[in-house]
């Protein structure tokens, strides 16, 4: 097993689509070495943009709850530094990529990262569950039906990392 870290990442949005303005307003990052947590990173970001009816009732973020935390140019310098040059793994990679690519440019950072995709593995690997979002294939891996929150970024982030020593190992 490799000793290089891997960043679970996970984030949240005002709605699906950052090239038609759409933001990041909470982000959840976990180094992993060895499959151990060693190191968390997580942010709320203060935007100005309206987040969407729907991706609020998603993830229960307001407006008002973003007003005391940092603004985007203070948040992604420090979530790039914790980043680094790992390989990152995220359920639906597509999409946290291309909102932290587009996060990243607005700075003048590139996110060249690597990146895995425990929703691929997943179909890959369990194709007759009935679908494939997050709690699904934790509900299915865990074979624990407990409590499971989702939809806030560092929960999500957490899950993806179960999942990810469970299918990562065999990848």
């Amino acid at each position: 097993m490799t000793h290089l870290p891997y960043i679970v990442v996970d984030v949240e949005t005002t709605g699906l689509n950052p090239q038609n303005g759409d933001r990041v307003i909470e982000g959840g990052a976990l180094k992993l070495i060895n499959n151990d947590i060693v190191e968390e990173f997580h942010s709320l970001i203060n935007i100005s943009e309206k987040i969407s009816i729907g991706a609020q009732h998603i993830h229960g973020i307001s407006r008002d709850m973003l007003e005391e935390w940092p603004k985007a140019g203070q948040v992604f310098p420090r979530l790039k530094t914790f980043i680094g040059d790992a390989m990152i793994i995220a359920h639906n990679a597509q999409f946290d990529m291309n909102f932290l690519r587009v996060e990243f440019d607005r700075i003048s950072h590139k996110l060249a990262n690597r990146f895995t995709c425990t929703l691929a593995l997943s179909r890959a690997r369990y194709p007759r569950l009935p679908n494939h979002r997050l709690e699904t294939v934790y509900w299915h891996i865990a074979r624990n039906r407990a409590a499971v929150q989702s939809h806030r970024s560092m929960a999500d982030a957490r899950i993806v990392a179960e999942i990810w020593r469970v299918m990562g190992e065999k990848s």
